[in-house]
């Protein structure tokens, strides 16, 4: 019988809270949108929550925290991929805006926010977003009903110094969200 875990128990799975590479430099968009969609992938493959994964980096390249989804697992609607990673980058940094120090920020995530997401994107002190699978890909690959976002919200981010760079190896994380629909793990 598979046990929930509780709120003592940690919140990234076994197989990822033992394997950072937090040494690694991902100096471009490339490299940090990879590492998110990978994310993704290996947590479909282990079963061990959603096809999201996100990762935030600093403005050198260098990883501070990783996520990846943990809604069912953990029984919590606050537990996205993009929530993990933000919340280890402010527990390792000590702040709850990350860049409050004047450091530049950038969170990489497999699939295009929800509405949960791009809040707290805002509020944490995020610079710049990378973006793998559209919303429309989830909705409709995963069957993941994302919730509304400004009509513009992607010039709301911009409007708060937030680049946005989106589509980034669209087709592979497209991938992702379709072997999550075809493993039979899908809820929705």
């Amino acid at each position: 019988m598979r046990r929930t875990p509780t709120i003592r128990e940690p919140v990234l799975p076994d197989w990822l809270a033992a394997r950072h590479d937090f040494d690694r430099s991902y100096r471009d968009d490339d490299a940090q949108i990879s590492l998110a969609i990978e994310l993704a992938r290996r947590n479909v493959e282990h079963a061990t929550g959603g096809p999201f994964g996100a990762a935030v980096f600093d403005d050198a390249g260098g990883l501070i925290s990783v996520g990846v989804n943990r809604v069912e697992v953990l029984q919590s609607s606050l537990a996205h991929a993009e929530i993990v990673a933000l919340v280890g980058a402010q527990q390792k940094l000590g702040r709850a805006r990350l860049n409050g120090s004047g450091r530049r920020y950038t969170l990489a995530t497999s699939a295009q926010p929800c509405c949960q997401c791009y809040g707290a994107i805002v509020w944490a002190g995020i610079d710049e977003l990378l973006i793998g699978a559209r919303a429309e890909d989830t909705e409709m690959l995963a069957g993941f009903d994302e919730g509304p976002l400004p009509a513009d919200w992607i010039g709301e981010l911009q409007q708060r110094g937030i680049r946005v760079a989106r589509d980034l190896q669209r087709a592979s994380a497209c991938n992702v969200l379709a072997a999550y629909a075809k493993s039979g793990s899908a809820k929705y």
